[in-house]
């Protein structure tokens, strides 16, 4: 009953159908079934307020809103989109100057805000129409938007990093330590490709005309940003605050900061605390799902076939690691990643903590995987962001066409966390 109860869900969550409410749903007629077939013992759903309760209560979770409205609020003030101008301003001289300007805004912007569609959307509006303006491929425009915002899922403070730590069970300070050099890495191999493409095919991004912003609106535009940075990241990382105290200093330093810029209307808190609640609402919706799945699947002992099945995969770790990747890209084809978080490291982490392997690196491994699922299509959010934002003459096949060389450089990225620990594993305390 175990993997026909999966194969239904998949096959619910492919249709188009809630996630949240076709696991559930899922798990509620198998409960049902297997009660009345004589396989499943029905008061094990006793067990299903408590743990509802203890995901309200979860302290890891409290991170959540508040780098989550820390990022809304930077966007709804357009202190997002003033960063993003300025830097374009002072790279865009160069050849490939514009396309590396939106890789260093969109590297800023995943360590302010995590946010994904907010990077996209506000990057998409503002450089798209100023690159094709230049003369840049549509191709490469899009390619580099889309792939610089997802930057915000595995630089931290990252809304991923949170979930995948309170379903590993590891230290969201540890899996922030962990993603920060792999993050960079990511980062720095898109700006090392959009340079080299610009010296080499120079017809694709060429060097923008106009005067560069003065020094004072450069400096004034990146430093609040970067202070409010090192302020949340360096409290978790030197130990001074829990990822939930920062986030909420992350939270209260966005709005002072647009207040001080004289930006905080009404409309704009307003519209921030409805994306945060709605945001919020969505992972709760899914975790109390994916709770409600998971107990009745080992009620059917789908935690026991699961593991032996995981157990008996040639190669040991290396044989885990390899399925792990595979199921998670191809799953990022279709769905979400918060979707992917709750329903398959149930099943991937009691094997992989009984193999031995580190949580924090196959955490960290993990996001840079998950990453992908934002860039792969036919599904990719990040694919539909910039397509709502996207002039008409940026086909949706110029937008797929682009993201294809930033999928192998995460791809790239992901081999090289596999295959030096250390990358994720030196800062970690």
């Amino acid at each position: 009953m175990a993997p026909l109860m999966f194969g239904v869900a998949l096959a619910l969550i492919f249709s188009g159908y809630p996630v949240a409410f076709s696991i559930g749903g899922a798990a509620l007629a198998f409960a049902a079934l297997g009660t009345a077939l004589g396989l499943f013992d029905w008061g094990l759903l006793n067990a299903f307020p408590e743990r509802v309760v203890g995901i309200m209560s979860n302290q890891v979770l409290l991170a959540l809103p508040g780098f989550i409205l820390m990022g809304a609020v930077l966007e709804k003030s357009r202190i997002a989109e003033e960063l993003l101008t300025s830097v374009g301003g002072a790279f865009g001289r160069m050849r490939g100057g514009l396309a590396l300007a939106v890789v260093a805004v969109g590297t800023l912007l995943a360590a302010a805000t995590g946010v994904v569609g907010a990077s996209v959307v506000a990057m998409g509006l503002i450089s798209l129409p100023a690159m094709l303006q230049q003369g840049y491929s549509r191709s490469l425009a899009a390619g580099v938007i889309t792939a610089s915002g997802t930057l915000g899922q595995i630089i931290p403070p990252s809304v991923v990093l949170v979930v995948l730590a309170d379903q590993l069970g590891v230290s969201v300070g540890d899996l922030f330590s962990g993603a920060l050099l792999p993050g960079l890495l990511l980062a720095g191999l898109y700006a090392v490709y959009v340079v080299v493409l610009g010296l080499v095919r120079p017809d694709l991004a060429p060097a923008a005309q106009g005067a560069r912003p003065p020094a004072g609106a450069l400096a004034a535009a990146m430093l609040p940003p970067l202070l409010l940075i090192i302020v949340v990241m360096g409290s978790i990382l030197v130990g001074l605050a829990t990822p939930t105290e920062a986030g909420g200093v992350g939270a209260a330093g966005a709005v002072a900061l647009a207040a001080a810029k004289g930006r905080l209307r009404a409309a704009a808190l307003w519209a921030a605390l409805e994306e945060t609640t709605r945001l919020c609402a969505m992972v709760m919706m899914l975790l109390i799902g994916s709770t409600l799945f998971a107990l009745v699947f080992r009620g059917f002992y789908g935690d026991f076939w699961m593991e032996d099945l995981l157990r008996s995969l040639p190669g040991g770790k290396l044989g885990l690691i390899v399925v792990a990747n595979l199921v998670v890209f191809i799953l990022g084809f279709f769905i979400d990643f918060f979707e992917i978080c709750f329903i398959v490291l149930p099943l991937l982490v009691p094997t992989a903590r009984l193999l031995g392997v580190d949580l924090v690196w196959f955490g960290v491994m993990l996001a840079m995987n998950l990453q992908t699922s934002f860039l792969t299509p036919p599904f990719g959010f990040s694919l539909f962001y910039l397509r709502g934002v996207a002039p008409p003459e940026v086909r949706t096949a110029d937008i797929y066409k682009g993201v294809l060389p930033f999928l192998g450089l995460q791809l790239l990225a992901l081999l090289a966390v596999i295959t030096f620990p250390e990358l994720v594993l030196g800062l970690v305390r």
